[in-house]
């Protein structure tokens, strides 16, 4: 992580910010680990690139609480700051594709933009799922993968209460298995390489994307392959800088690093105030 990245307790300004899938109205969603990384970064425009709520499972039944409302005000906040905010929809809030080209409270629905660096690249801006085969051919298998993913969810959500009762910080289970199963693995690669082949075969210098909650920022050929990540497991999100330097900014792993070393600080400062043993007299 470079310096101009935004770390806990030191804000940084950025010319633009992308999130994807926070999937608020979920159990998973990490909605106050977002508003702490939004409330981190001042950013000239923000892009939010699809599956910000969650219609498939709010459809299911309904999970609102505070915090998630807090997100969508703070969003709010920040249009009517003067911040541009665009609002590329995904799947999972795909009733959002019928509003493209309005604004609701500042925010501009748009189905894809381009976005221009400040160093004169061209990024084409998408979710993604119009290239995944499933989403788009089999929508009812994408249903039975999301309930197994919730499954999984609620196992991580369960796990990281464990872990903090030790003082531990918020790890994904369910990430590492992704990472980790081949199929998985093997998918994410075709992904990958799909998105970058739209992108050059429309003459973009790269591509920013979401949906697969896989974050990643990496030259495919001559491609740039831009994924925000998500809010769910990862906690991710790209900023760019006013050179047009894009950074994959990952906040669980900088607020882990954040309390450690606060950790191994407060046992340096106790070992420091401890009394020495006075030596017996002779």
């Amino acid at each position: 992580m470079t310096p101009s990245a935004p770390l806990p307790g030191r804000p940084a300004r950025c010319r633009t910010l992308f999130v994807s899938d926070i999937h608020l109205g979920t159990r998973g969603c990490q909605a106050d680990m977002f508003l702490d990384f939004l409330g981190h970064v001042q950013a000239d425009r923000i892009y939010l690139v699809g599956d910000i709520f969650d219609g498939w499972r709010l459809k299911r039944g309904w999970h609102w609480p505070q915090p998630h409302n807090n997100v969508i005000e703070a969003l709010l906040a920040r249009a009517h700051q003067g911040v541009p905010v665009i609002y590329v929809p995904g799947n999972h809030d795909e009733l959002m594709r019928r509003y493209l080209g309005t604004h609701f409270g500042g925010i501009e629905v748009r189905d894809e933009d381009t976005h221009v660096t400040a160093d004169g690249r061209r990024l084409l801006v998408v979710h993604g799922d119009k290239f995944d085969v499933v989403v788009m051919n089999a929508k009812w298998l994408a249903h039975i993968g999301d309930w197994a993913y919730t499954v999984t969810l609620l196992a991580n959500t369960w796990y990281n209460r464990l872990r903090r009762l030790w003082g531990g910080q918020y790890w994904s289970l369910s990430n590492w298995a992704k990472q980790s199963v081949k199929r998985a693995v093997n998918f994410i690669g075709d992904f990958e390489k799909v998105l970058a082949e739209e992108a050059r075969r429309g003459g973009y210098d790269g591509i920013v994307c979401g949906h697969i909650h896989k974050a990643e920022l990496t030259p495919l050929g001559d491609v740039l392959y831009a994924n925000c990540g998500d809010w769910v497991e990862s906690c991710t999100g790209i900023i760019e800088d006013h050179d047009g330097r894009l950074q994959l900014v990952d906040w669980a792993c900088a607020v882990r690093e954040h309390a450690r070393e606060a950790r191994d600080g407060g046992r340096k400062a106790r070992k420091k105030k401890k009394p020495k043993k006075a030596k017996a007299a002779i």
